[in-house]
């Protein structure tokens, strides 16, 4: 059997993974804020964790995923006072949509998936036992975590103290003791969300909520926490301060999660996602437009976790196109059962999730017509689940946009403009369609 590897954010070394309990492994990734749809980073962090527990799975007995809904938070406030909706519609409605459209994206749920919400009084007992510790301590209606008093603070990110300041964005306030020092619990006015504390009526801070709902549900030190690159500072490293120091482990950065996973951001056709640029894609959007969540896993997967992704149109043609040509595979031979996960396949995933050089290991199972074990690698990797019958038939609304181009095709053929002709052909198997010319005309089959 393959042995796991991963690059572990916090030692920074790609390391042969060694579970806790190898009997029982325990993963942790940051979920989103409900307040609105999830973009296309969002839904990266989910299909890589996703994957991450698939592949665990394949290692040890059994898995534990948890990844947490944070349904209080300034952001769900505002929407609510811009959009006149309840807080709970809000996070009830978004939530679900999540979920429906990361399963549509071939994401299981987690094993557990809690909501802050219901882990107040775990936070309010965290935090008692950090002031109690002296690592926190109330100021004007607020607690805070006092940073200097953990000295292995930095660690994950690597940052020294000026960076860490400037990182986080720190808010001047006079109730600070360290400029560096984060809110644990701040107060809520009448018309904001709160909850009766030993510090008066107020909400958790965003840090607090894994720290304390991670404890909960895998106990300390789990195995694997991660979430996306933009998150290990300040919040993976305010989480691991508040968790380490909650113990009493002041020395010592692991002693909450042993290994860090971050994945990578994600740009569009080359620039980073922003709602001025018109560019802030949406999950949600590319399966209304009729991008298949399967295509969208595989374009997600096309790139190692680790590096940036560039979310093009060519990426998501090259995933059709690959998932067309397996789904064909499947189904020039129908009765062929799944076999045993093919070794190069298992061996790139335990690679640290080396997925370009799995998706070179699909192309050439397509080459070797190996249905048995396209049907076991798709079942690891949340792809080739849909019926290729029904992946395959083409819809006519589908491809009405291309009647133009098999219009032009045809005068340039008659033109005798063969560049032309085979430019449109090459521009529609972007597209993920082949022509057949057949006595009614030109007709177009998936690839």
């Amino acid at each position: 059997m393959s042995q796991l590897s991963l690059f572990n954010s916090l030692t920074r070394e790609k390391e042969v993974f060694s579970p806790i309990d190898p009997s029982h492994v325990k993963l942790y990734a940051c979920g989103p804020t409900v307040y609105n749809y999830a973009h296309i980073g969002n839904a990266r962090m989910a299909v890589v964790f996703d994957l991450l527990s698939r592949v665990l799975k394949t290692q040890f007995p059994k898995v534990t995923y948890v990844s947490n809904i944070t349904d209080v938070d300034d952001k769900i406030i505002a929407a609510s006072a811009e959009t006149g909706e309840a807080i709970d519609v809000i996070t009830c409605k978004f939530t679900d949509i999540y979920n429906d459209d990361m399963a549509a994206l071939g994401c299981a749920k987690p094993d557990i998936q809690p909501r802050a919400t219901t882990h107040i009084g775990e936070m309010i007992a965290l935090i008692t036992r950090l002031i109690e510790k002296g690592h926190a301590y109330e100021g004007e209606g607020h607690v805070l975590f006092n940073v200097p008093s953990f000295p292995a603070y930095g660690a994950l990110s690597g940052r020294s103290r000026d960076e860490q300041i400037a990182g986080a964005r720190v808010e001047v306030a006079s109730y600070k003791k360290d400029p560096a020092d984060f809110v644990l619990w701040k107060p809520s006015s009448d018309d904001e969300p709160g909850w009766d504390s030993p510090w008066g009526r107020g909400r958790p801070g965003w840090h607090i909520e894994c720290s304390a709902m991670a404890e909960k549900h895998l106990g300390l030190p789990f195995d694997i926490h991660g979430g996306g690159a933009d998150l290990k500072f300040p919040h993976h490293e305010n989480e691991i301060a508040q968790s380490c120091c909650g113990v009493g482990a002041l020395d010592d950065a692991s002693a909450f999660a042993k290994v860090w996973v971050h994945n990578g951001f994600v740009t569009v056709e080359g620039e980073k996602m922003s709602k001025s640029l018109g560019n802030f894609t949406l999950a949600h959007e590319l399966l209304d437009e009729g991008i298949k969540g399967e295509v969208i896993r595989l374009a997600l997967l096309s790139a190692h976790y680790r590096q940036p992704l560039n979310w093009s149109e060519q990426a998501v043609h090259q995933a059709q196109s690959l998932l067309n040509k397996m789904y064909a595979l499947l189904e020039s031979m129908p009765h062929a059962e799944a076999g045993d996960v093919p070794p190069q396949i298992l061996e790139a995933l335990c690679d640290d999730l080396n997925t370009p050089k799995v998706i070179s290991e699909l192309h050439l199972l397509v080459a070797a017509k190996d249905v048995a074990g396209l049907k076991a690698a798709g079942d690891v990797l949340g792809i080739l689940q849909e019926d290729p019958a029904d992946w395959l038939s083409v819809d006519e609304t589908e491809t009405e946009q291309f009647d133009a181009l098999l219009a032009e095709r045809d005068q340039a053929k008659a033109d005798k403009d063969w560049a032309r002709a085979d430019a449109i052909r090459d521009e529609l198997a972007g597209h993920g369609y082949k022509i057949v010319d057949t006595q009614d005309g030109a007709q177009l089959q998936k690839l």
